[in-house]
């Protein structure tokens, strides 16, 4: 170990470095740049240890946020400022800006998205769920089909209530894409058993593609729905998107571009 006496004549990167010691490994990559710009612009000790502590900073932060993220089964990053606000103005911008306040999350309020497919439902959700885990709390994504196949396995391997808890223990859990599978009548009832079990303890994000009246079809079971949709909208915020898809937006150009087709 080097003595505190000795005056090195640089950092370096092997165990030996009081950097690696101090587990400052990111601060020790950056360094020969920080010590460049300190020369150069002559900066006071004050200003040049904070740049330091803040290289260190938000490497490890955003280390986190990479385990996080990963731990979410969250897709790749989507941002509210990415989302085009003007292409969908049935959307409230006012109500989704307010939403990443995470108010949502502290009162375990529940957020539906409702709208046809290609509006940018699951870009709201994530959105949301980014921020979440941003902000230091937990979360998790998965799409309804998805989970529902989960916990029917779980259920036929005696696993259920460990399932169960794995999806209840999530401060925030998006389910994407409600109203693209017809549930069996075990998976409705799975379903119902989660949402009661997250009920006023934790917030869900729901998107689907059906009104709140198709739900009955969708889960099998007009009563179960009813009484699983009771339970959902309790404490929640719904967003209606009704607009054109997005999708159709990129391709709009594409279509005015073809020429016309000659009648034969």
């Amino acid at each position: 170990m080097t003595a505190l006496s000795e005056t090195p004549t640089a950092f370096t990167a092997d165990s030996a470095s009081p950097l690696v010691q101090l587990g400052l490994r990111h601060l020790g990559q950056a360094l020969p740049t920080l010590l460049d710009e300190a020369r150069q612009q002559q900066v006071s000790y004050e200003t040049f240890l904070y740049r330091a502590l803040a290289v260190e900073a938000q490497a490890r932060h955003q280390r986190l946020l990479q385990r996080r993220s990963q731990a979410a089964h969250l897709p790749a990053r989507k941002t509210l400022d990415a989302f085009d606000f003007s292409f969908q103005p049935s959307l409230s911008e006012r109500q989704v800006r307010e939403l990443a306040s995470l108010s949502f999350v502290q009162t375990a309020t529940n957020i539906v998205v409702l709208g046809p497919p290609g509006v940018g439902k699951t870009h709201i959700a994530v959105s949301l769920a980014w921020r979440t885990i941003e902000a230091g709390y937990s979360a998790f994504f998965t799409t309804l089909t998805a989970l529902a196949e989960d916990l029917d396995a779980a259920g036929r391997k005696d696993t259920l209530r460990k399932r169960l808890r794995f999806y209840a223990r999530p401060q925030v859990l998006v389910i994407d894409e409600i109203g693209y599978t017809r549930l069996s009548a075990r998976q409705a009832q799975l379903i119902f058993e989660l949402v009661n079990a997250r009920y006023e303890s934790g917030s869900l994000i729901l998107t689907s593609n059906k009104s709140f009246g198709e739900w009955g079809p969708l889960l099998g079971d007009d009563i179960l729905a009813s009484a699983l949709l009771d339970r959902l909208l309790h404490h929640a915020e719904i967003l209606t998107i009704n607009g054109p898809s997005y999708r159709m937006k990129e391709r709009l150009p594409l279509l005015q571009n073809q020429p016309p087709e000659h009648a034969p």
